[in-house]
């Protein structure tokens, strides 16, 4: 049995932590920064960091690999075709990595960077997926390297897992994500009472993920691009017809950039 938490980091980034209770042993997915692990360690004596896993280059996510693997000896597991630092195990689609116990596949989902992974794991009673910045809960991140050809079909992928999947994204963005799904379903009963939610929760400083799969196919806008009205909004914000639903999820991830 894995109990995961989400150890806060920077401004709005969540390190998540996934526990082994009954070995205590731990592991850590995108470290951008060393200190709330350590921290974390420091109050929980006993307990080996056993894996790190990494989804993407960016620095807010492996910023803090290397000082973990030097103090822990911990795993260090990430894309094939990025620069990982300290990486013992580059992952690549299809492959498999065990971690905890837990068997997890690694998808290919590039767009964000070209070679950013996810894990997908569908051995607990939950499924898990941890994303990335790739899809985010009612978002998705940005094209820094990736092209709509190849983002929107790596997103479409992800909605297509089992819809109790449990998303583990790597950031708090979750209330400005549904503002902009209600600019552009302003009537989706869906999107409305998530937004009611999230806002509560954000009032209380309580952390809104993890999201489901099920939930995102029903309030993420860049999920939902073969919806009409959602086509007529992207349509809108070009000002002409996108024939495909790459082409909506183009028209909607430039909106929500000035958004």
């Amino acid at each position: 049995m894995i109990q995961i938490d989400a150890l806060p980091a920077f401004s709005d980034n969540y390190i998540w932590l996934l526990q082994d209770t009954a070995k205590r042993r731990c592991a850590v997915v995108d470290p951008g920064d060393a200190g709330p692990v350590e921290a974390w360690l420091a109050a929980n004596p006993g307990w080996a960091l056993d894996t790190i896993m990494v989804t993407h280059h960016h620095d807010d996510h492996v910023g803090g690999v290397e000082r973990l693997k030097q103090q822990t000896g911990a795993r260090v597991c990430g894309p094939a075709h990025e620069q990982i630092p300290g990486r013992d195990l580059a992952l690549d689609e299809g492959d498999q990595v065990s971690v905890l116990g837990v068997a997890f596949r690694v998808l290919a989902v590039p767009g964000h960077t070209l070679g950013h992974i996810a894990y997908f794991s569908d051995q607990p009673a939950t499924p898990l997926l941890f994303c990335g910045d790739t899809l985010f809960a009612a978002g998705c991140g940005r094209m820094f390297e990736g092209t709509p050809e190849q983002m929107q079909p790596a997103l479409a992928r992800l909605a297509a897992l089992p819809e109790q999947t449990e998303v583990y994204c790597a950031h708090e963005y979750t209330l400005s994500n549904l503002r902009f799904a209600k600019a552009v379903e302003p009537a989706n009963p869906h999107v409305l009472q998530r937004f009611e939610d999230v806002t509560r929760l954000r009032a209380e400083n309580r952390i809104s993920l993890p999201s489901t799969i099920g939930l995102e196919r029903l309030t993420n806008p860049f999920l939902r691009t073969a919806e009409t009205l959602v086509k007529q909004k992207a349509d809108e914000w070009k000002g002409h017809s996108n024939d495909s639903q790459v082409t909506v999820f183009a028209a909607l991830r430039s909106w929500k950039d000035r958004f």
